[in-house]
């Protein structure tokens, strides 16, 4: 069986990315959660899906201006502890510099649940880059996107579900862990089973 990952925590039954949301995948059975993260101005890691908070960009926030809801990575990853954690890195060329605090971040935990993933190639390799023990994933959304995976030098690949066919997630297992999204079908997690995924990452926390 594959791990299966609470997308944003447990999005139906509690509000997405919050500590509570995520402690509650757990306690509904997830193995782990996928979580996103941002940067405030004052170079703060902070757990949340959009760009911009009431219209305007995390990079304009300081982080003790935040809602009490938008939790610290930091605290999030000690509550967390044990759980394997997918962090996806929001992030949009040119880097402000967002990688290098993240793994000084993670240098003060255990990275043997955790890795990192991202859209953006070039924050994965700056990642490499700063820590090679860092475990990274490249997340797509187009098949295109597969012919970037010998450049970038990830352990894992996290393609949107409708990219694979058992044939394609064979062959990427050969070179890559495999974790597909954001699957909410319980026939279609079981597909993903068979197929032999590393990890499914779904809304359905509490629901399966």
């Amino acid at each position: 069986m594959p791990l299966l990952l609470g997308h944003r925590g447990a999005p139906r039954l509690a509000r997405e990315n919050t500590l509570g949301s995520l402690l509650l995948a757990l306690e509904k059975g997830m193995d782990g959660v996928e979580l996103d993260v941002q940067m405030t101005r004052d170079k703060v890691l902070v757990v949340h899906h959009d760009f911009a908070l009431e219209d305007r960009p995390f990079s304009a926030w300081a982080s003790w201006e935040l809602p009490p809801h938008i939790p610290r990575l930091e605290e999030v990853l000690g509550a967390l502890e044990g759980a394997y954690v997918n962090i996806e890195l929001k992030s949009i060329p040119p880097s402000d510099g967002r990688e290098a605090v993240l793994v000084e971040l993670l240098s003060r935990f255990s990275l043997d649940r955790i890795w990192v993933s991202s859209f953006d190639p070039f924050a994965l390799l700056r990642l490499r880059r700063l820590n090679p023990r860092i475990s990274l994933g490249f997340l797509l959304e187009a098949k295109e996107g597969f012919d970037l995976l010998p450049c970038l030098g990830v352990d894992w690949v996290h393609p949107q579900a409708g990219l694979l066919t058992e044939e394609k997630a064979r062959a990427l297992q050969r070179t890559h862990k495999l974790a597909v999204w954001t699957v909410n079908d319980p026939v279609w997690i079981k597909q993903m089973a068979d197929w032999g995924v590393d990890a499914v990452i779904t809304d359905l926390a509490g629901f399966l």
